[in-house]
């Protein structure tokens, strides 16, 4: 897969997610956030008003810190992909 390839099954990925209106499972929310933030670069801390919440989007974020942009983004997709095939 070429990195414009992966760039828009990335974009429909996250589009996917934004559409969707029921809520989804914390861990499934911590791994999509640091996927995204990795994939898309940005580094800013966590910004939740709960202390709990950004304690748990660090956690998240450096278990993804040794994967590279490329590999996040495929991450992203696939956790997304798994998502909808096996949600109940």
């Amino acid at each position: 897969m070429t990195s414009k390839e992966l760039e828009i099954k990335f974009r429909e990925a996250v589009e996917r997610i934004n559409a969707h209106t029921e809520p989804f499972p914390a861990d499934i929310l911590l791994k999509l956030y640091a996927y995204y933030k990795k994939a898309t670069n940005d580094y800013g801390r966590p910004k939740s008003r709960e202390p709990l919440i950004n304690a748990f989007k660090t956690n998240a974020l450096f278990q993804a810190q040794d994967i590279s942009q490329d590999k996040a983004k495929q991450q992203y997709i696939g956790l997304v992909d798994n998502y909808f095939l096996y949600r109940k």
